[in-house]
């Protein structure tokens, strides 16, 4: 049953809003609203999923409920997620059909399936049908042909018979107000700085070889000689007076040169040392330090109404 708040009357208040599974995760916002042929009451609505909302997931409005601005419905996301999807210009065979009934394990009449596209508004002359009974149809946008396809319906099984094969879910996305807000609001892109640290070579400096000439003082030992006057006493032998005859007492006089070494200072310039320069690059650890800069993501919502309460939250 169809929750008896008003706002599942009017097609128009289902636009945009957002819908939340059964746990309360969000699953997308509402892109396009179908009512029943029957009824005229909106009974299915599709789920704009995927990146940016490139697709269509169609979801029953049986047993959802609202709470304030939302659309909770009792099925889980993955469950909605992995309902067949509906892309630009696709068509609904009676396989997806089918498929689409028993995933959300639906049993209705045929009557039951029949669903128009409250938005659309079918262009005059332009429309065809085939087959009998009551089936599910969409109208066509202003300039585009509407196509509607009926199949007859055993009741309680929900499956179509071969009258269906001619109905085709065209047009089901197209440029719809407030689109592109709902879809940037479902997924924010997080960016943030990273350091990345390299090395350049600057020039630094010179070094030169410069030579100076310095005097010092040299204090040595040499090793000198000299002669030395020694007076040596030695008697004359008996034997050897006789040879030496007699000599008178007389004053006399002898000369002994005398001789010695001195020292002679010569200098002389001799290679001792090559001296050169050669550059050796040298690593060491050194720790630089930036600023970086991040986005954050946050999230709140107002939610209202029972087992719903606002929540607000902070991402990484």
């Amino acid at each position: 049953m169809m929750s008896a708040d008003g706002v599942f009357n009017d097609p128009s208040r289902l636009t945009g809003l957002p819908v939340y599974d059964k746990d309360g995760d969000k699953i997308g916002n509402v892109g396009q609203v179908y009512v029943g042929d029957r009824t005229g009451r909106p009974e299915w609505v599709t789920v704009k999923t995927g990146l940016f909302g490139m697709n269509e997931t169609l979801v029953p409005l049986a047993g959802a409920r609202r709470a304030g601005e939302d659309i909770h419905v009792p099925y889980a996301r993955e469950t909605v997620k992995e309902a067949p999807r509906l892309a630009a210009d696709e068509h609904l065979d009676p396989g997806q059909e089918k498929q689409l009934y028993q995933h959300y394990g639906l049993a209705t009449t045929g009557a039951d399936m029949g669903m128009t596209e409250a938005r659309g508004t079918a262009a005059a002359g332009t429309g065809t049908e085939s087959g009998a009974g009551t089936g599910m149809s969409t109208a066509a946008r202003p300039g585009m042909a509407g196509t509607a396809a009926g199949a007859g319906m055993p009741a309680g099984t929900g499956q179509a018979t071969a009258g269906s094969q001619g109905r085709a879910m065209a047009g089901m996305r197209g440029a719809e107000p407030g689109e592109g807000k709902a879809s940037q609001a479902e997924e924010l892109i997080r960016s943030e700085e990273q350091l990345h640290v390299s090395t350049e070579e600057h020039e630094i400096g010179h070094a030169r070889l410069r030579k100076v000439v310095v005097t010092e003082n040299v204090t040595t030992s040499v090793p000198l000689s000299h002669e030395e006057v020694r007076v040596i006493h030695e008697a004359i032998a008996p034997e050897d007076r006789s040879r030496m005859g007699r000599s008178a007492i007389s004053e006399a006089q002898t000369e002994v040169t005398l001789h010695a070494e001195q020292p002679v200072i010569s200098k002389e310039t001799i290679p001792v040392e090559r001296v050169r320069m050669e550059t050796e690059k040298v690593t060491e650890q050194k720790e630089v330090s930036a600023d970086v800069r991040k986005e954050r993501i946050e999230y709140d919502t107002d939610q209202t109404g029972q087992d719903f309460g606002g929540r607000r939250g902070r991402g990484r």
